[in-house]
């Protein structure tokens, strides 16, 4: 079962479960899903899990800044309400790594291009990113490779 049949089987599971939150969660992602596989191709187009997965991300993200918006808005009902989205949407998202896991990765990356100076950051941030797959928030990951470029 690929990512967006697993969305479609829980949103039938919600529906019979009559979980409102849940089910409202899962269709925003299923939409936003459909809309990406239209600026793909098509609405015949179906997304690779890779792509299924930056979509997830991209929302995942969305609630995050939200969050913190209305933290510093002083609006804690709907803060509270992004973080309760947010808990869904993190259930489908891959295991995030640990701090230890993302240095070892950071300094093996560095070894391995044999980066010495801040100036090679931009190199060592695309090669980190790409390992690390998603399973790390960039402002980690960016204040990971920083702290040991400098």
């Amino acid at each position: 079962m690929d990512f967006q049949e697993r969305i479609d089987s829980d949103i039938k599971e919600a529906m019979k479960a009559r979980d409102a939150g849940r089910l409202g969660v899962l269709r925003m992602l299923k939409s936003s899903l459909k809309n990406a596989a239209i600026e793909a191709g098509g609405a015949d187009v179906r997304l690779d899990e890779g792509a299924a997965q930056a979509v997830l991300r991209k929302e995942a993200k969305k609630r995050q800044d939200s969050i913190e918006g209305f933290v510093k808005g002083g609006r804690q009902d709907l803060a509270d309400k992004e973080k309760e989205e947010l808990v869904v949407l993190e259930a489908y998202l891959p295991k995030q790594l640990t701090d230890g896991e993302l240095d070892a990765m950071v300094c093996e990356v560095i070894s391995t291009l044999g980066a010495t100076s801040k100036a090679q950051m931009g190199q060592v941030m695309k090669a980190a990113t790409e390992r690390a797959a998603g399973r790390a928030d960039g402002r980690k990951l960016s204040a990971a490779v920083s702290s040991k470029l400098s």
